[in-house]
Parts: C-alpha cells; structure tokens; sequence
C-alpha cells in the first residue's frame, strides 16, 4: 500500500507557551500566524517484510537518508506495523529550522500517510493528536501542528493538540506572501533558555488581534515581539528598515533569521525588488495554505 499526504509549513508571529499541564494533549501555545502553500509532502509505502531487509524501515529526506530523524522514528513507532517494512520519503519545499514549522510538517504528514497506508483507521483528530504528542516530545514545537492541521491565517485562542485546542481563521483574499531567510535558529534551544521573557507579551497580543483581527496589525505586532524577545539580528533589522521606509509591513518567523511580509498582490514587485538587493537570503513567494494538513491520493 502507497499513500502520499502534505501538511503546509506555518509561521508563527508570536506566542504564549502554555506548559503547565501533565497531559501532552492539553500543552502547547496560544499564538498567531498563518500556512503557506509550500510545505512537506510525505510518501509511505508498505510492504511485507523479508528476510533481506536490515530493518524495518528506511527514511529519506529529499532523496538522501538523514542522519537526525527523530521526529519520523518517534511517529512511525506509535503506529502498528509489524511484519511490515515501511518506506517513507519526505519532500520538503521550505528551509529546515528558519520558522516554517518544517518539524511539524514531517510529523503530521507522515503520521496521516502512515495511517492511510497501514489501514489503521485512526480518526483525523487522533492522527494529529500523535503528530503533536512527537512534537513535544521532542521539543521541536509548540503550536504549529494545532496551526497546519487547519491551515490559513489563524489565532490560536486555546492551547492543546487538535480536537482539544482551538483556532480562529481569519478570510483574507488576494494576498501573497514574501519571505526572506538568512539563517536556522534552533527552535528546542529558545524554548529552553527565554520561555520566560514571552509568555505576557504574547498572551496580550493574541487578545488585541482577536479583537482586530487584521493581518498588517499581525505584522506590526510581531516585529514587536522580535525585538522584545531580541531575535533580530542586524541583517534582519535592514531588511526590515528597508521595507519599512517604503510604508510596507512586515514580520518575523519564530524561529528563524527569516522577514515575512503579508502584502497585497499588486505590491509584490515592489518588494521583490527590495529583497533582492540582499544576495545572502533565499527569497521565498507563496499565497496562504486554508486547507491545512491532507491526504493526497485517496
């Protein structure tokens, strides 16, 4: 049996991590940010195991076996699958550790193809549930699978894995989306060492854009919470003064040395053009995902 899925990379603006429950299901973030179109696609095929087969699995990323696949082991292990070798290809269309939730991605698409390719018959919601408990087990995120299982652009009003927390979507038409990345951050070492100085800021924040609900206020809200929590780099704060000077908003992926901005189709030349002028970051174009993590081929 072969089945394919995609869940979209996610951005997040800003957050408040909320840590203090037992149940791994009820951790997570309350937040805001949005999917992108561009995300990780996963492809799992079973078979029966042979006596050739060294072990039961094998995991490529992009065409090459991986070193670190922490993430991918931990979901394949809570899925029964003995007497079977699984082959799981991840394709992944966005930068690893610059802020698009790539840890995410991998572990919601695959635990969605692993449970149409190994018929288990686990609901949507428990699938994704897994895919948050990996999360957290291994510190790799907080709020992006409750984000990407929905898709769009989202405020995260209660905390937990799908099914127990809650998002609100908010319609935006016509807008694209233009991203610049510098460099990775590591996301389970921020979490560790500055959880602190965010969570006020962030809960504050989610409660001005539920009332807003306005995606330039988004933006101008977490540039705020970069500088709080001391994210920007100087590269960063030139691309941000550049666009700023010409009157377009923009925000900061956490965690990554990587500028969104949420602008309009019309503007989208204008600030190409900018970006372009910094040669050491890969650009990145893409409208919003409001799909949210699927199945590809039923």
């Amino acid at each position: 049996m072969m089945a394919t899925a995609f869940c979209p990379a996610h951005i997040t603006g800003f957050f408040k991590a909320e840590l203090s429950k037992k149940d791994s299901k009820q951790l997570g973030s309350l937040g805001a940010g949005f999917s992108i179109e561009k995300g990780v696609k996963t492809t799992v095929t079973v078979r029966e195991k042979t006596k050739h087969d060294i072990s039961n699995f094998t995991i490529k990323v992009n065409g090459f076996e991986s070193g670190d696949m922490k993430v991918s082991e931990l979901i394949l292990s809570k899925f029964s699958a003995e007497g079977k070798f699984v082959n799981i290809i991840h394709e992944i269309e966005v930068p690893v550790g610059y802020g698009f939730g790539c840890s995410a991605a991998v572990a919601l698409s695959l635990a969605i193809a692993l449970n149409d390719a190994l018929k288990s018959k686990l609901s949507r919601i428990e699938v994704a549930q897994i895919a948050h408990d990996v999360e957290i087990e291994c510190k790799t995120g907080l709020g992006d699978v409750l984000a990407s299982y929905h898709g769009g652009f989202e405020i995260r009003d209660k905390p937990g894995a799908p099914g127990i927390g809650h998002v609100q979507k908010i319609n935006l038409n016509k807008i694209s989306i233009i991203m610049i990345c510098f460099s990775p951050i590591s996301t389970s070492k921020f979490i560790k060492e500055r959880l602190s100085e965010i969570n006020g800021l962030g809960g504050k924040m989610v409660n001005e854009l539920l009332e807003s609900k306005n995606y330039e206020h988004f933006q101008e809200m977490s540039l705020e919470f970069a500088k709080y929590v001391n994210v920007m780099t100087p590269r960063m704060q030139k691309v941000v003064n550049e666009l700023s000077n010409n009157n377009i908003k923009c925000g900061i992926a956490l965690f990554g040395e990587t500028i969104f901005s949420m602008i309009p189709k019309e503007n989208e030349e204008n600030v190409l053009k900018i970006l372009k002028k910094f040669s050491d970051g890969i650009i990145i174009k893409s409208k919003l995902d409001d799909v949210g993590a699927r199945i590809l081929n039923n």
